[in-house]
């Protein structure tokens, strides 16, 4: 464990403790490999910017970084295909109902929150969308259990980590229908059995490279069965077909999420990863509980290791508090816009030593709270 950490450590120069939501941290080396392929690629004398996307060189990165997928989620030679698509998650809210729901079917959706929700908007224009769990009337600050999800629904649709308000599903349901989830904000930072899932996508910016790209990993045997029309941008079985190539892919952010990859690959894959995330979200819920100057918003149990949501328990303290994490080189801690507080973001690539700090912080400021309350 500790080789582990060490190696994290080492492959992370830190130049702050980037706790940003996403776009967000990326390992070191990721950038500096990057920057190199931006100047002059594979030696080429050219740049990654302006080579062809049907070069050699190019191809060649498409196809490991499809095959990595398979590879790291344990899906290879199983029916799966993985493409690197546009539009971000929020496309694929599109894309999943064009692609699964029939013309005559419905939809189940579990609703965690704001982007589960929006995935829920667009689907109701496609046919029946039955919401079969919410944590609404709670401010989605847990994850609703023992869902029944209708045996003719086309597919069940959940959000396996949600960002904004710090939850995340620890188990799925059982289901006889095509399951699909958006793993956008913690997907390769978990162990689990990716097998369960018919469809899997998540948007690049968390724990797979920058802001550009989309990852679909799908099961073939659930496509071509709605009978309806799919526009061609918005069919995976032509996106399939063209190997992801169905038009001009965004080059840079592949390469990119490509190197992501690979560096979680020589860190021991997933399930090392995972230990790292699991220390990391240990030592900082453990200093929320035990601080009596903070207080988390999500419940203890469905508490996410990727995005930790807490409050201060005297918002006096605000500026305070804000001065001190911000002295420490610490970036993007503030909670998104629409509940406040604060939100630490730990994904992959975020070192222990970046959690540290922030402890190391919120300790001083019950020190000196302690101090003047003497």
């Amino acid at each position: 464990m500790l080789e582990i950490c060490a190696k994290l450590q080492h492959t992370t120069k830190m130049k702050k403790h980037n706790y940003s939501a996403g776009p967000c941290i990326l390992p070191q080396e990721v950038f500096e490999k990057s920057a190199q392929a931006i100047l002059n690629f594979n030696n080429s004398d050219l740049s990654l910017l302006e080579i062809s996307h049907r070069s050699k060189d190019f191809v060649a990165v498409m196809e490991e970084a499809r095959a990595l997928v398979l590879e790291l989620l344990g899906l290879e030679n199983k029916g799966y295909q993985a493409l690197f698509l546009h539009g971000g998650a929020s496309m694929q809210f599109l894309m999943t109902p064009y692609n699964l729901m029939k013309s005559d079917g419905k939809a189940a959706y579990l609703d965690t929150g704001t982007w589960a929700n929006n995935a829920i908007k667009e689907a109701k224009h496609f046919g029946e969308t039955l919401i079969v769990g919410s944590s609404k009337e709670a401010n989605y600050n847990f994850i609703p259990k023992n869902i029944e999800i209708p045996s003719d629904a086309n597919y069940f649709h959940c959000t396996s980590n949600n960002t904004i308000f710090g939850t995340q599903m620890k188990s799925f349901p059982k289901t006889n229908v095509p399951l699909v989830c958006d793993m956008s904000s913690d997907i390769f930072s978990r162990t689990l059995d990716f097998s369960q899932f018919d469809l899997i996508y998540a948007g690049a910016q968390k724990n797979m490279g920058p802001a550009g790209a989309t990852l679909v990993v799908v099961k073939e045997e659930i496509l071509g069965k709605t009978g309806r029309y799919i526009p061609s941008m918005l069919d995976y079985e032509k996106h399939i077909k063209a190997e992801s190539m169905y038009n001009t892919p965004p080059v840079f952010p592949i390469y990119a999420s490509l190197l992501t990859l690979q560096w979680l690959k020589k860190l021991g894959g997933i399930a090392a990863i995972e230990k790292i995330n699991e220390q990391k979200a240990q030592l900082l819920y453990t200093e929320i509980d035990r601080n009596p100057l903070f207080k988390g918003t999500a419940v203890t149990e469905d508490r996410s290791n990727m995005n930790a949501t807490f409050v201060l328990t005297d918002e006096s303290l605000t500026e305070k508090f804000d001065t001190m994490w911000k002295a420490a080189g610490i970036s993007g801690l503030t909670g998104h816009r629409s509940v406040g507080g604060y939100r630490a973001s730990m994904y992959n690539a975020l070192p222990l030593e970046s959690v540290e700090a922030l402890v190391n912080v919120m300790k001083e400021l019950e020190k000196k709270c302690s101090v003047i309350s003497i």
